[in-house]
């Protein structure tokens, strides 16, 4: 049975973020995610987790920076990450750092890695090969990037495993970040296969997928029984609103992880990674769930 987090960066936008675990917990969530943590003092974070019932199951390593103040600032100030970057080695390294630090205190098992957005002097050499090849920055500069991400990668899942944390890499569609270094399912799964490490999976945002390459529901079929599914995220397609509107059916999607879940004995998180459709009025947030509540008094935990 599909368990739901509510993504705090995105969700209950009326709200000043420290506000936003009551709202969670009221709304019947037991667990939480967002994009950063480092704005804030983990303690505080900590105990609004404890105060509230609510398990954190996921936020993402910095998108750049040597300490915690740029940390917190570089997603701002436009940064998606150090993972594929050559010559990144050390602010990488550090982010890591600070990022498991974070899931210590907070009794997080998973961290999303940003791969980090294509280098501004590879970006010629991705657009010269563009008419032959269809499949995104990953493929076309197949050589330094996608060495460096790996490397980056096995030394933070090994890092991570001294604390039994997972690692994850997240495909995400060149739409909303353009030029951003990882795409596709088969690309993230391939690279999760060759690091060889046991605590290194894929999240498998719904909405990027749908708008990168479609056939969501075979590729959650294909995907999660390998074992290298550690997390899903769901918003509509193109609006990135409820998932009760736009060109997918998320009852039919979640219908299917369930049934695959089962299969498979998958235990994870679906975050609720969207925008509400009526943004920062008061009770939006609420409002928009009308598709969660149904969804439960439908599939009634057994």
């Amino acid at each position: 049975m599909p368990r739901f987090a509510a993504n705090l960066s995105f969700l209950y936008a009326e709200l000043p973020f420290l506000k936003r675990f009551e709202a969670a917990s009221q709304d019947g969530f037991e667990a939480v995610e967002y994009m950063s943590p480092y704005e804030w003092e983990a303690s505080d974070l900590a105990g609004l987790l404890r105060t509230h019932g609510l398990q954190q199951v996921l936020f993402n390593t910095p998108a750049g920076g040597m300490d915690r103040a740029d940390m917190a600032r570089a997603w701002e100030a436009g940064e998606r990450g150090r993972a594929c970057q050559p010559g990144q080695e050390t602010e990488f390294r550090c982010g890591i750092e600070m990022a498991l630090g974070y899931a210590q205190r907070l009794a997080c098992p998973r961290i999303h890695v940003l791969a980090g957005l294509v280098p501004t002097a590879y970006r010629t050499l991705a657009s010269s090969h563009e008419a032959l090849d269809t499949h995104g920055p990953l493929a076309r500069v197949n050589g330094p990037l996608r060495d460096t991400f790996m490397v980056n990668l096995r030394w933070a899942a090994r890092r991570a495993a001294q604390q039994g944390c997972e690692v994850l890499i997240e495909p995400i569609n060149t739409r909303d970040i353009p030029h951003y270094f990882l795409n596709r399912q088969a690309d993230a799964h391939a690279i999760v296969r060759e690091v060889g490490e046991p605590n290194l999976k894929v999240q498998m945002d719904l909405y990027h997928c749908q708008v990168v390459e479609g056939d969501v529901a075979t590729k959650i079929r294909a995907y999660l029984p390998n074992g290298q599914v550690g997390h899903f995220q769901i918003a509509s397609a193109p609006q990135r609103q409820e998932p009760d509107a736009g060109e997918q059916n998320h009852d039919y999607l979640l219908d299917v992880i369930d049934e695959v879940s089962r299969a498979c004995g998958w235990q994870g998180w679906v975050g609720c990674e969207y925008r509400p459709a009526l943004g920062e009025q008061p009770g939006a947030t609420h409002a928009g769930l009308a598709w969660l509540r149904r969804w439960r008094a439908q599939h009634p935990a057994s």
